[in-house]
């Protein structure tokens, strides 16, 4: 079956949102996981918390209240107005602000349990032969932590794909700009024409199932390797 030219749309949407997503996360993601990982604070906890609330919070009240802080009356709406900008609700760049917090979870938490993985051997042995904090970072920690990047770069991504309430309730329903996957199912669903949502929902379901397949091959690999 030949995809309709509007799902077609949702689809180059739904991988442009997943991908820019995916890599906004991991540029964020990383130093936070490396700090989640390294540090000793009394914050450490809270911090941890709130990173991953999305998994606990309802996406409609994720979505909710990141409409409040992008619309217009909101904080970061009245910034915008100030700066000559518009509001970033119901735009694309509101649902990648919106699926950066809704995925963080998926990709700090993989990346920060392969760093706690690495430990503080490797990284002092490297500091007594002179490599400085970032060589140290880059040239050890990094690669040794890449089967956590693996995972928290496929689930980053897998996750932004099937983001339901908080894209519905920060971006809304606006077909070439906003209408993503999930929504267009969402749609052909309640006009009862399963035909075609069946066709979105199945290629997502082996999208999704093949990604994390990749994941575990790739993961078995390395760890063969690794012995």
């Amino acid at each position: 079956m030949i995809l309709h030219p509007d799902d077609a749309t949702a689809l180059v949407l739904t991988l442009k949102l997943a991908s820019l997503s995916t890599a906004v996360l991991l540029l964020l993601g990383t130093p936070l996981a490396w700090w989640l990982a390294m540090t000793r604070s009394r914050l450490r906890p809270v911090i941890d918390a709130l990173v991953s609330l999305p998994l606990v919070l309802p996406p409609t009240v994720l979505g909710f209240y990141l409409l409040l802080l992008l619309g217009s009356d909101g904080p970061l709406g009245r910034l915008m107005s100030v700066a000559g900008g518009s509001s970033l609700a119901f735009t694309f760049t509101g649902l990648v602000i919106g699926s950066v917090i809704y995925s963080l979870p998926f990709v700090v938490q993989p990346i920060r349990d392969a760093f706690l993985g690495v430990g503080r051997l490797p990284l002092e042995a490297a500091a007594t032969l002179g490599a400085s904090p970032g060589d140290r970072f880059f040239s050890v920690a990094v690669p040794l932590a890449r089967r956590g990047f693996l995972t928290a770069a496929t689930l980053g991504f897998a996750h932004t794909l099937g983001e339901f309430g908080v894209v519905l309730m920060i971006g809304g329903n606006i077909p070439g700009k906003t209408k993503v996957l999930s929504i267009a199912i969402f749609d052909h669903v309640e006009a009862m024409d399963y035909g075609r949502a069946h066709m979105l929902a199945g290629g997502l379901l082996c999208l999704s199932f093949f990604l994390l397949l990749a994941v575990y091959f790739l993961n078995r690999r390395d760890g063969r390797e690794d012995r």
